[in-house]
């Protein structure tokens, strides 16, 4: 079970499917991006990295983020992707805890991070010469090898790595179909939040049913930027967090904008205000879904879903747009008190979590784990 092989079947069914666009400029079809990752595999391999090996992303959203992801599965290889909003020390203490081995960057963010192998900076020679060698075989994975190591904010002391396995990502992505959203060919995914996160965990789905994915020529958000895109690309959607989604409205608002070309806006990561959610809708229509997870369950907790948002007439409609929905199709999912044991219905505790998306473990932490 390798993620690679999901890019790999999409490019070799449709090789002329349009795959990445910068802005709304096309730059590789399927097969040319499933192409670009083995070449990248086999030259990773040719290096001396192994499978299981780590590679850090610290990168602004960009072009290249997406191969490099697919390539390093494809070679046998475990991503760990940074937000590019740390500062460069914040970085350089999770290359050194995750034990990264190579790293790639953009110099806005990553010049100056130390790997014991080579640190590439996408944008110079030294990216575009990986990728012009031969192509490798994906690289067999077991469904409970590390795939991605996801390092949370540390808001309760050092950030912590999250080791989220094959399985763990190949559930989060078949759920989506099922609990978010029914994804074909005709869309597409704009990455206007960072890829490192929530945005990127997203086009797992999105490859695998061999939809667009467009990277903003910002590499971030800017609200009249996607708003364009939306019109041009058309049946976008895209992974926001409240606050985001917010400056989305406010733009519509003071333009006269309905979110004509956005298909569906996934929100989450925050609490999201009911009268936000509530003007949201008014203004763009339903094209909302609310998701709640952490990275130890990524993305899957429980979702609130389009069809909830917009039942306006259902006596507790006011209860569920307050609401972070119900239980994603894959997991379990109960509140309980400090001994673990269930707590009645509207009674405060601890949201536990239990069911395939959940993390294999702390990285290099068995207490953390226990």
């Amino acid at each position: 079970m390798n993620l690679a092989n999901t890019l790999r079947r999409i490019a070799l069914a449709d090789p002329q499917r349009p795959a990445l666009y910068e802005g709304t400029r096309l730059l590789h079809t399927y097969g040319e991006l499933g192409a670009r990752a083995a070449r990248l595999a086999s030259a990773l391999r040719a290096q001396g990295l192994q499978a299981g090996d780590r590679v850090l992303l610290f990168m602004r959203n960009h072009p290249a983020y997406l191969e490099l992801v697919y390539g390093c599965w494809w070679a046998g290889l475990a991503v760990v992707p940074v937000n590019a909003k740390l500062h460069l020390r914040e970085a350089q203490w999770i290359a050194g805890h995750a034990q990264a081995h190579w790293a790639f960057v953009t110099a806005d963010v990553g010049a100056g991070l130390q790997v014991p192998g080579r640190c590439i900076d996408v944008d110079t020679p030294d990216y575009a010469a990986l990728s012009g060698g031969s192509a490798a075989e994906v690289q067999p994975r077991g469904p409970g090898d590390l795939a991605w190591l996801f390092y949370t904010s540390g808001t309760t002391g050092k950030p912590k790595g999250v080791m989220l396995t094959h399985r763990n990502l190949a559930t989060m992505g078949l759920t989506y179909f099922v609990d978010v959203d029914a994804v074909d060919a005709r869309d597409a995914i704009v990455y206007g939040a960072p890829m490192s996160h929530g945005a990127g965990l997203y086009a797992i789905p999105h490859v695998m049913a061999g939809a667009r994915h467009v990277v903003p020529a910002s590499g971030g958000f800017d609200a009249a930027e996607l708003f364009g895109l939306a019109r041009a690309v058309g049946r976008l959607t895209m992974f926001a967090a409240p606050t985001i989604v917010k400056r989305l409205v406010d733009h519509a608002e003071a333009q006269g904008l309905d979110g004509e070309g956005f298909k569906t806006i996934v929100y989450g990561g925050a609490p999201m205000y009911a009268g936000d959610i509530r003007r949201a809708l008014r203004v763009m229509g339903p094209r909302f879904v609310q998701i709640y997870g952490q990275g130890e369950t990524p993305m899957v907790a429980t979702a609130l879903s389009r069809a909830h948002l917009q039942d306006a007439g259902h006596p507790r409609h006011a209860q569920h747009i307050a609401s972070v929905g119900i239980a994603q199709t894959p997991v379990e999912v109960r509140i309980a008190d400090a001994g673990g044991r269930s707590l009645p219905l509207g009674e405060v505790g601890e949201v536990l979590v239990r069911g395939d998306t959940v993390m294999a473990g702390y990285w290099r932490d068995e207490a953390a784990t226990a």
